[in-house]
């Protein structure tokens, strides 16, 4: 498939671009509407309009608005349930990005896609680099890495970012299950040898912001210069036990939540239809250097999380 020549790419204002996120229900995609909210006219389409287990109306959907940039916030991202739906999670995230790419190709857009640490089976010593080979445990990791390599094959003006534990004031995460569970159980069990760096929505949506908004001023070079795949997490690590202290140190006073007692346990006592890497921890050295972009220590990022959910509560 031959590459077409960007539309409004370069040298317009950023009110003419046209701007489609998918997934502009999800926790990312809310974040990624706030903060290109005035950047270009958006379309934030959610799953009714978008589905991405439905290829005619994808393209229908990309055709009609005709975007110079798509951010693809949509997943599947039901980890355990993938194990039983194959093939639903293979379409909406392999098949889907695999089309998104042919249609931001075919009209000259900018194409951002997410994917995830779980494509890397963990056993890694030390931080993950995008040219350490991936070998997922879990079908929900194949299904992304199978995206990733979709749209990489396809080409053109790509960026993937691969990301690990998002998490946001809306929709489901760990920490909304943290402060859930804590008004409901007398004590939470919490995975403590399993290790990433929680990653918030909104660090996530302003870095995409940054990227693009240099890309497109051709700040970054040409698209050979900088397409490609980056991995895009809050800086540092912890377990998810460590994590799970962290939040209720804060939300005691910030939410007013009685911390539980917290117990730490393996992985391997807590078991669960798919397999989980024990190391998901991603180096940002590739993102740093290209586009001088850092995102916010995990603890500064929890603490901003923990500051909208009480000011809302």
């Amino acid at each position: 498939m031959s590459e077409r020549r960007p539309k409004n790419l370069a040298g317009n204002s950023p009110g003419s671009l046209r701007i489609l996120i998918l997934g502009a229900a999800g926790q990312l995609g809310r974040e990624l509407a706030h903060n290109f909210a005035g950047f270009g006219t958006v379309t934030a389409a959610a799953r009714a309009t978008a589905d991405l287990a439905a290829p005619d109306q994808l393209r229908a959907l990309v055709r009609s608005v005709q975007p110079n940039v798509l951010l693809n916030a949509a997943a599947y991202t039901a980890v355990d349930r993938a194990e039983s739906e194959p093939e639903l999670a293979h379409a909406i995230n392999a098949e889907a990005p695999r089309i998104l790419a042919e249609e931001c190709l075919r009209c000259g857009a900018l194409f951002v896609h997410y994917s995830t640490d779980y494509v890397f089976d963990g056993r890694k010593p030390g931080p993950w680099v995008e040219t350490d080979a991936p070998n997922p445990l879990n079908v929900y990791g194949a299904s992304k890495l199978a995206g990733e390599q979709a749209v990489e094959k396809i080409g053109g003006r790509v960026l993937i970012f691969r990301t690990s534990w998002v998490y946001g004031p809306h929709g489901r995460n760990f920490l909304l299950t943290m402060l859930r569970l804590a008004r409901e159980r007398t004590s939470l069990s919490i995975v403590d040898n399993q290790t990433g760096a929680p990653t918030t929505s909104m660090e996530i949506a302003r870095a995409t912001r940054a990227i693009v908004s240099g890309v497109l001023a051709s700040q970054f070079g040409a698209p050979q210069e900088w397409r490609g795949l980056y991995h895009m997490t809050c800086a540092g690590a912890v377990s998810w036990f460590g994590f799970a202290q962290a939040i209720f140190a804060r939300a005691s006073a910030l939410l007013s939540i009685k911390p539980p007692p917290l117990i730490p346990i393996a992985s391997e006592n807590y078991p669960t239809p798919a397999a989980r890497p024990h190391n998901s921890v991603l180096s940002n050295n590739k993102l740093h250097a290209r586009f001088a972009v850092h995102l916010a220590p995990w603890q500064s990022a929890l603490e901003e999380v923990l500051q909208a959910l009480a000011a809302t509560s």
